[in-house]
């Protein structure tokens, strides 16, 4: 009816939903829809009604996609182990470590462990690494970047 290819009304249903899923994810106000929307090349009345479409359906995308989103597993509890073997049949003098954790998760109400083990050096690596990354979370920088998540 439109006599217009499948390929570009496709093309078109694509970018459309990425253009509202988008700006519904970072909860753009109106005046950054409409400067975002300009750029496209579109009719005033077109933008008018791509704006009134993003208003009205701003909230339900929002809370589709927080549906959507992935259930990721939380911390519940750690229990942890040191090993040290001292010698050997072959080596009568060695020091081995090794820090055995495990990891207690809940995911949907279900409870799983993980157990892991690694040597003191890999784990100090380790945490060394999450404490940069716990420092990097005070930044503004990831600080704005959460808060946009919300």
């Amino acid at each position: 009816k439109l006599n217009i290819g499948v390929d570009t009304v496709q093309h078109g249903v694509e970018g459309l939903s990425y253009l509202l899923t988008e700006s519904s994810k970072l909860m753009i106000s109106e005046i950054d829809f409409q400067e975002s929307i300009h750029v496209l090349g579109f009719s005033d009345e077109l933008n008018q009604l791509l704006l009134q479409l993003y208003l009205d359906n701003r909230k339900e995308i929002r809370s589709i996609l927080s549906e959507l989103a992935p259930k990721l597993p939380s911390y519940h509890s750690l229990e942890w182990r040191l090993d040290v073997q001292l010698a050997s049949r072959s080596l009568r003098q060695q020091i081995k470590p090794a820090v055995t954790l495990k990891l207690h998760l809940n995911q949907n109400g279900d409870q799983t462990a993980q157990v892991l083990q690694t040597d003191p050096s890999t784990l100090l690596h380790l945490i060394q690494q999450l404490e940069q990354a716990l420092g990097e979370m005070k930044t503004n920088h990831c600080r704005r970047i959460v808060r946009n998540m919300k």
